[in-house]
């Protein structure tokens, strides 16, 4: 991919950021600065554009403006990113990528970023992903297959870049509210009641044995006697200790 020439907003019909991307933009922008705030490293993938994800990690991490942080970034452009996420990403760390929404690798990337405790940025262009897919979508509402290459990208995570920065000026933002107000206790009924996502580690040695996974929380081990056999890497939902379902890695549906 070479460089696009520069775009003239003046002569140009196109909207380049309307109000819903705008929206989109600036909570990514929060979400980002509090997880860096708080010490996360921003991971950057695009299996099909791999450029953008190397300029990301520049954008971030060199400080082109005076008085600005130099932010953790680092681009994986290996031919396995759900591999080198795997073992690069800690809990708190941000996952973007660049991509189609029928990317299959990215995709896969996405559903398991909960197991490893990571949040998920997506732009990319075209038909959109499912809802939920990503904790923040910034999307292109264009079918033109040249949007990788004209710069639209490239405008968005630069914004995204100036916008963490503006968020940095107010400190008092930096603070994630409780997710839940309303749970106090030790141990919320609601919350216990809850599947969670877990990466298989370890497969038992019999079938009587539990399993090494890991999730958001770190690595337990679970009960997977009701699903029969597991493999490393495979998805599962797991609820009271016990694995109920293995998730389909190409569909994110439970099998």
């Amino acid at each position: 991919m070479t460089a696009s020439a520069p775009v003239d907003l003046e002569s140009t019909d196109t909207e380049l950021i309307d109000a819903d991307l705008s929206a989109d933009l600036a909570a990514a922008a929060l979400a980002l600065a509090r997880r860096f705030s708080a010490g996360a490293t921003l991971w950057a993938i695009s299996p099909q554009w791999e450029p953008h994800a190397h300029h990301i990690a520049v954008e971030f991490v060199h400080p082109v403006i005076m008085g600005k942080r130099a932010l953790p970034s680092v681009a994986l452009v290996e031919v396995d990113p759900v591999a080198q996420c795997r073992v690069a990403t800690r809990p708190g760390d941000v996952i973007i990528a660049v991509a189609s929404a029928d990317d299959p690798q990215v995709l896969d990337v996405m559903r398991r970023a909960p197991v490893w405790g990571a949040d998920t940025i997506w732009i990319g262009y075209g038909p959109r992903p499912a809802p939920g897919s990503a904790d923040h979508t910034l999307w292109v509402a264009s079918d033109d297959p040249m949007v990788p290459a004209t710069g639209r990208f490239v405008l968005m995570y630069h914004l995204l870049w100036e916008l963490t920065h503006v968020c940095f000026e107010h400190p008092g933002l930096m603070t994630e509210p409780a997710r839940d107000a309303d749970c106090t206790d030790e141990v919320c009924i609601t919350c216990s009641d809850q599947g969670r996502l877990a990466e298989v580690l370890v497969p038992p040695a019999d079938v009587m044995d539990s399993a090494l996974v890991r999730t958001a929380t770190g690595e337990e081990f679970v009960d997977v006697t009701v699903l029969g056999e597991v493999s490393v890497n495979d998805l599962l939902l797991v609820h009271g200790g016990t694995a109920i379902t293995k998730i389909d890695d190409t569909t994110g549906t439970a099998l």
